[in-house]
């Protein structure tokens, strides 16, 4: 796929639906946990959104939650199961709060401080230039399934996701660093809301594309 190809193409990047995890604020990678009903609802609301839309390739990470969230949507008999795009490794700190580990490590923060017996940023970056490499030669549009913190995460030459990349969260998901969000070159509107809410929140997310 050429240089000039690569503007036209949209990838469609998920984050999975609530979570009890989520909900607490606990950091969540390899715990597999599952949705909670409203997790399930927001997963459902989401699929008919995307039902207008056709994809070359869907793209899920293996964790409960991701592949909930895309089979409620409607995708999961065509997603590709990929396993860079699981979480990030929280090592020690998996389960954890981020409050509760600043008792411990005041001003510590995952993208400048890592995490012990975790994931370094730049080994989490080199998951995710895997899948950039993907997309790149894909001949069309992509969904991917996937989490929070991997959806941020900056590849090693310090870009992130292609152009054209639009964020859809089903609830309130955390916000990225501002300075990985705003790698995300091309994007038309950035949405946190609900987007089973109300009508509104759906024009906002469609704003993107």
């Amino acid at each position: 796929m050429g240089e000039n190809s690569l503007y036209r193409q949209q990838i469609v990047l998920v984050r999975h639906g609530e979570t009890e995890w989520a909900l607490q604020g606990r950091h969540t990678g390899r715990t597999d946990v599952p949705l909670t009903e409203r997790g399930r609802q927001q997963a459902v609301s989401l699929g008919r959104f995307l039902q207008r839309r056709q994809f070359a390739k869907v793209l899920v990470s293996p964790r409960q939650r991701a592949l909930e969230t895309c089979q409620l949507a409607g995708f999961g008999e065509v997603a590709e199961i990929r396993d860079d795009l699981a979480e990030w490794d929280y090592g020690v700190y998996e389960g954890r709060t981020t409050e509760d580990i600043l008792t411990e490590r005041p001003g510590w923060t995952l993208w400048d401080d890592g995490v012990p017996g975790g994931e370094a940023v730049e080994d989490v970056g080199r998951r995710v230039d895997r899948v950039i490499a993907e997309i790149r030669s894909t001949p069309g549009d992509v969904a991917i399934f996937a989490h929070g913190h991997v959806s941020g995460s900056s590849r090693p030459d310090g870009s992130i996701w292609p152009r054209r990349t639009a964020v859809c969260l089903p609830g309130r998901g955390r916000r990225l660093r501002p300075r990985l969000r705003a790698h995300l070159g091309g994007l038309g509107r950035w949405n946190e809301t609900p987007i089973n809410a109300d009508e509104e929140d759906r024009h906002d997310i469609a704003a993107a594309f």
